[in-house]
């Protein structure tokens, strides 16, 4: 099998076998790393990197906002928790004004009230989702998972030319909110790379939850505060939303590619449904006698793009509101009913093939803006955990002396009443999001997952065609040109052939060139011989960090001394 596919990457991996941490920041890595040193396990790592990203990647990830935590347990279990945030009680079908009926406007609002400022902010489930997990399946205390963030909060890091970037770009709506203002733009400049950044209100707030748990926020002053500071700015969370937040255990769903079994979400992410639909209609054809880059496969790829998203309107909603009709999505039946309608030579339209839930509209924006962390020890346990507050810096305010950025989860709900994405009292938001490990007669051999909104579960599909079919390292595949449509445009990234992106034009694909497709994927991959290989890509700030080595040979000494009488 060719091993030249034509890009060539831009890190390098690591490797361990006493455990691997993959995030999108070094520091991060880093802080997982140290637990894992310290004795503790994959769950207490990937606790420990979340809440230290939540200091160093501020506009991507905090204890607002939501996600969902994929576990696989020692003794073989998967857990799914669900964390995702949801509507506030005080909120309604109603509660914001569309500016539009018809896209591309559909899901926004007047004065932008649904994506930015105080009533853009739904109840929170990632502080409690890091610390539940951390109680059931951790070894450390929570103190000691915290401690990195805090360090780092407080002494300050250096940040890199994407935070910098993150700030540029957001700075209208950061200098409209004081508190936020003086963190990012001081003098009114954003932060420039390389550039010191202090965090100490939130170093503060990290340690009261280091002494008191999820329940500072969760019904505690500190969620007193917070209510009381976004009620005061017009917001619709309450106190009462904090204290009556709930977690969701959920079974994740399962299938298999070519002799593999793939594990991922549930709805209400669309993540793993979707995943497992277009492996099963791509599972007919030959895409490694096709080649990485040909113009055969991405034209397959990108129609197997088309149908997930043309059926993606009878998965996209929360379950508990609506009825998803998952067992068929992910059928090798219904995924053979979908390719006999294929061309193999021309681009066509698609329609759902599944019967939508009445009122369904557009499918949600979903924020671009997200981080993942894959991390494995030397027991069997792994997490792979997408989380996020939304938007770049979430609602783009802060919430005064705490250094608490919101999440903006509201804008993933239709504005509109009566559709199945609309807004009601502690309904929970839709998400792409793709957790997702991988098992080879019942081992684990892949873990993965990205940012990148609705191009999240389209890459993490191409990911594993890259590993499965055409033979790529874990490096090459989170790395690998990507290209991603929902049936208008096909966006490809540069790094794909020129030939191949012509052709694609020819067979009536719309294409459209973009210098890259979703975000900072990072993944593991596990050896026969126990070994693990994290590898982290170019669109981020992405990092892995292995562990090797380990404690001396039993009754080993340097020269051991001689006895010495009393």
């Amino acid at each position: 099998m060719s091993t030249d596919f034509g890009f060539a990457c831009e890190k390098r991996p690591a490797i361990g076998t006493r455990g691997m941490v993959v995030t999108n920041h070094p520091l991060a890595s880093a802080a997982g790393a140290e637990m894992l040193a310290a004795g503790g396990n994959a769950i207490d790592a990937a606790v420990a990197a979340l809440f230290t990203l939540s200091v160093v990647e501020p506009m991507m990830v905090g204890i607002f906002g939501g996600g969902i935590a994929h576990l696989r347990l020692a003794d073989g279990r998967h857990r799914i928790i669900d964390g995702l945030s949801c509507a506030p009680g005080a909120a309604r079908a109603d509660s914001y004004r569309p500016v539009s009926d018809r896209m591309p406007d559909y899901m926004e609002t007047e004065d932008r009230e649904n994506a930015v400022g105080a009533k853009s902010v739904a109840v929170p489930g990632n502080l409690l989702g890091w610390c539940e997990a951390a109680r059931r399946h951790g070894s450390l205390p929570l103190a000691d998972l915290l401690e990195p963030a805090i360090r780092h909060a407080r002494r300050g890091f250096r940040i890199t030319g994407y935070l910098s970037g993150c700030i540029a770009e957001c700075a209208a709506d950061l200098a409209a909110d004081a508190e936020i203002a003086r963190h990012f733009l001081p003098g009114g400049k954003p932060l420039a790379a390389g550039d010191r950044l202090v965090s100490a209100a939130y170093a503060d707030t990290l340690a009261t939850i280091a002494r008191q748990g999820p329940a500072a926020l969760h019904g505690g002053d500190l969620g007193r505060h917070a209510a009381e500071a976004l009620a005061r700015r017009g917001g619709l969370l309450a106190l009462d939303d904090l204290e009556g937040y709930s977690l969701v255990d959920r079974e994740p769903v399962r299938g298999s590619y070519r002799g593999l079994e793939v594990i991922g979400p549930p709805p209400p992410s669309a993540g793993g449904v979707h995943v497992l639909q277009m492996l099963n209609i791509l599972e007919a054809f030959d895409l490694r006698g096709m080649g990485f880059g040909s113009p055969q496969a991405m034209h397959l790829l990108a129609e197997a793009l088309k149908i997930a998203f043309a059926d993606r309107a009878a998965a996209t909603a929360d379950p508990a509101f609506v009825d998803v009709p998952v067992a068929r999505l992910v059928s090798k039946d219904y995924a053979a009913e979908r390719r006999a309608l294929l061309d193999r030579a021309r681009a066509r339209d698609w329609q759902a093939g599944v019967a939508a839930p009445a009122g369904s509209g557009p499918l949600p924006r979903e924020s671009a803006n997200t981080t993942h962390v894959s991390v494995a020890d030397r027991d069997g346990n792994i997490v792979s955990s997408t989380q996020t507050i939304n938007s770049l810096f979430g609602a783009r305010i802060m919430i005064p002396g705490t250094g608490i950025i919101p999440n903006n989860y509201m804008y993933l709900f239709d504005p509109h009443p009566g559709k199945a994405l609309s807004i009601a009292p502690g309904k929970r938001v839709t998400t792409s999001t793709a957790p997702t490990i991988v098992l080879r007669d019942g081992h684990p051999r892949y873990v993965l997952g990205l940012p990148g909104g609705l191009r999240i579960f389209g890459s993490v599909m191409q990911a594993l065609v890259n590993l499965i079919d055409h033979g790529m390292t874990m490096q090459q595949a989170v790395e690998a040109p990507r290209l991603w449509t929902q049936g208008q445009e096909l966006e490809a990234e540069e790094g794909l052939p020129k030939a191949g992106r012509e052709a694609l034009r020819a067979m009536g694909h719309p294409l459209m060139v973009v210098p890259h497709v979703a975000g900072g994927m990072n993944g593991i991959e596990f050896g026969e011989d126990g070994s693990m290989t994290g590898a982290a890509c170019w669109r981020a700030d992405g990092t892995a960090i292995g562990l090797g080595g380990g404690t001396a040979r039993p009754d080993t000494r340097f020269w051991p001394e001689a006895p010495r009488k009393p």
